[in-house]
């Protein structure tokens, strides 16, 4: 039986629980805090990062979510979530660099930094100014997927992908962190409504992080 070493607002662990979930693929969770720096864990991924997968029947460590998705993306025929010609599997993988590096590091970092450890790592009240930047900056990232949704039926091309389980699960960590204004953007909200919808996903929205509570629209498919 699989492992998955995650806390609930990791959005690189939730990229990966939703591409398991569409390929049914069975695991257990284990709560890991990557700030309290374990030494069983470093010793295990010495990056200190989630997620990772561990088999300790199979002797397998996955470390890392882009080598975790390709992993089963390459042993489970089940739901392909990169397809298509090698433009289109090129396709994919660009967006889900872009979500994985450019909404992260624009948008759920800074989030995550100012009203997820800062409380609860270091007692300390968010940074308004960090937080105005990042709700600015998500705003230009709906406006492309806005623009890719006009242009495509799912966010890599005519059939989900894992670009699309990519951008939900970031999306859905800074729509818990209070981080996304809905408003003007029809496309990717109607988009990210059917994402809520799937099997695959519910599971993520009944999770809750200690003493942070998400909007009242959170798991509500009708936002």
């Amino acid at each position: 039986m699989w492992q998955m070493f995650q806390f609930p607002l990791c959005p690189f662990s939730r990229k990966v629980r939703l591409l398991l979930g569409e390929k049914s693929v069975g695991y257990e969770i284990v709560r890991e805090s990557p700030w309290l720096r374990r030494d069983e864990y470093i010793d295990m991924n010495p990056t200190g990062q989630t997620p990772v997968m561990r088999d300790i029947a199979a002797g397998i460590t996955l470390i890392d979510s882009a080598v975790i998705c390709e992993y089963f993306e390459e042993t489970i025929e089940k739901a392909p979530m990169i397809s298509g010609t090698a433009v289109n599997r090129a396709e994919i993988r660009r967006l889900v660099a872009w979500f994985d590096e450019k909404l992260f590091g624009d948008v759920v970092r800074p989030l995550m930094y100012e009203r997820m450890e800062k409380r609860l790592v270091h007692r300390a009240s968010p940074d308004a100014k960090v937080l105005r930047e990042a709700m600015k900056n998500a705003i230009s990232h709906l406006d492309y997927i806005d623009y890719l949704l006009d242009h495509r039926r799912w966010i890599g091309g005519p059939v989900l992908s894992l670009a699309d389980l990519a951008a939900a699960a970031h999306l859905s960590v800074a729509d818990y962190l209070g981080g996304i204004d809905w408003r003007g953007h029809e496309s990717t909200r109607n988009w990210y409504a059917g994402l809520k919808s799937r099997p695959s996903f519910r599971p993520l929205l009944s999770e809750r992080m200690e003493v942070i509570s998400p909007p009242d629209h959170y798991d509500k498919l009708d936002f």
